[in-house]
């Protein structure tokens, strides 16, 4: 079971990143989000504590998430959030 739901974030600084799972570090126990930027000719695979992937950050004097859930599929997103 996931504990972050899977589909396209827009992280605050613009871009979009589709979210495919979260994992479970095996030292620490504790959860990453495994997610791919969608630009880029070759995207490699990131991975991010839950804690921070889901935290509020402080922009231009503001918190605001880091990533906003935009959407379940890439299918429904407009072409050019993949270039």
């Amino acid at each position: 079971m996931s504990a972050l739901k899977k589909g396209v974030y827009q992280h605050f600084r613009g871009q979009y990143y589709l979210v495919l799972d979260t994992a479970r570090h095996s030292e620490t126990e504790d959860l990453h989000v495994v997610y791919k930027p969608l630009y880029g000719d070759d995207p490699e695979l990131w991975v991010r504590p839950l804690k921070m992937f889901t935290e509020k950050v402080k922009h231009n004097g503001v918190f605001v998430s880091r990533f906003s859930f935009v959407s379940d599929s890439v299918d429904t997103l407009p072409e050019q959030v993949h270039a």
